[in-house]
C-alpha cells in the first residue's frame, strides 16, 4: 500500500538507512532512538557485553524498521571503514551517517599521555573521516546523504587540560566543513551539532564522583561546577539532539550544510 502524506509526515525518514555510531549508549542511542522513530533502518555500532546489546537493539527494533549491530573497531581505521561497508553489504545503502563515538581524558598538557592523544584523535577524528570518506561515493551516486557528526561546543570554544579533546573537535569542524562543500552539488549535507553538557548516565556518574571529591552536595556540583557555563543552568537532553538530527536528515534540513550547530544553553554565545 503507498504511503500516505500522513505517514510521510510522521515517517520522513522511512527508507532511510541510518549508520550511528557510539549508539549502544548516551547521545548516540538517544539520535539512534529519534531516527527509528522517523523511520529509518539502524545499524548499531558501540561498546558493550552482547546481552544488553541485544536489548537495545530489540528496543529500536521496536519503532518498526530493521536493526543490525556491528562491533567493528572504529579505533582502526580498517574498522571504521568496514563498518559502512557491511553496513551497504547488509541493507542495501547507507543514506545517514551519524558520527558519535569519542572519548576523553582530563590532564595538564605537560603530563598528558602519548597513548591517550593518540587514542582520542583516531576515535573522535580520525574515525569520522574514515567512515565519511567511504560512505562518500555511494551517496553522492545515490544524490542523497545526510552526515552528522557529534561535535562539541569545544569544537568552537576551549577549557583547560583537554587538548586532545579540544583539538579533536575542531578538527570536526574543519571536517565537516569541507565535506559540506563537496558534497553541495550531489545531494550530500554535512553538520556537525555541538552539545554542551547533556544529561546521560555517564554525567549523572560524574555528578556523584564530583560531589564526593569536593565535598559539595548534588546541586551545587551542577550549578556550580557541571553548568557554570551554560546560561540556561540546565542540561541539554537526548530528545533534543535527536530531533535535530532528526530535522537534518528530513526535508527540512536539506539546505542546511557546513554548519555548527550549539545545543549548549548558550555556552557558546558568551
Amino acid at each position: 500500500m503507498p504511503a500516505t502524506s500522513t505517514d510521510s509526515a510522521a515517517k520522513p525518514l522511512s527508507g532511510r538507512v541510518a549508520v550511528v555510531t557510539g549508539s549502544t549508549s548516551g547521545i548516540g542511542l538517544g539520535i539512534a532512538h529519534a531516527l527509528a522513530g522517523a523511520g529509518a533502518d539502524l545499524v548499531v555500532n558501540g561498546l558493550g557485553d552482547t546481552d544488553a546489546i541485544d536489548l537495545t537493539c530489540a528496543a529500536l527494533m521496536a519503532h518498526g524498521g530493521r536493526v543490525i549491530y556491528d562491533g567493528g573497531n572504529l579505533l582502526d581505521p580498517a574498522g571504521a571503514a568496514g563498518l559502512v561497508e557491511n553496513s551497504i553489504a547488509s541493507l542495501g545503502r547507507v543514506d545517514i551517517l551519524v558520527n558519535n563515538a569519542g572519548i576523553q581524558h582530563v590532564c595538564p598538557i605537560e603530563d598528558f599521555p602519548v597513548d591517550k592523544w593518540n587514542a582520542i584523535i583516531a576515535l573522535n577524528l580520525s574515525a569520522a573521516f574514515h567512515t565519511i570518506r567511504t560512505a562518500f561515493a555511494p551517496m553522492k551516486a545515490a544524490g542523497y546523504g545526510r552526515i552528522i557528526n557529534v561535535a562539541s561546543a569545544h569544537a568552537l570554544v576551549a577549557s583547560p587540560y583537554k587538548s586532545a579533546y579540544v583539538a579533536a573537535k575542531h578538527g570536526v569542524l574543519g571536517l565537516t566543513k569541507t565535506v559540506a562543500l563537496e558534497g553541495a552539488q550531489f545531494g550530500v549535507t554535512c553538520n556537525a551539532i555541538c552539545p554542551g553538557y547533556v544529561w546521560t548516565p555517564l554525567v549523572e556518574n560524574q555528578i556523584s564522583d564530583t560531589a564526593a571529591a569536593r565535598g559539595i552536595d548534588r546541586e551545587a556540583v551542577i550549578r556550580d561546577v557541571l553548568l557554570a557555563a551554560q546560561p540556561t543552568k540546565r542540561f541539554a537532553t537526548i530528545e533534543e539532539l535527536g530531533a535535530l538530527a532528526v530535522f537534518l536528515c528530513g526535508p527540512g534540513g536539506a539546505s542546511i550544510t557546513g554548519a555548527a550547530l550549539p545545543v549548549d544553553g548558550g555556552w557558546t554565545a558568551q
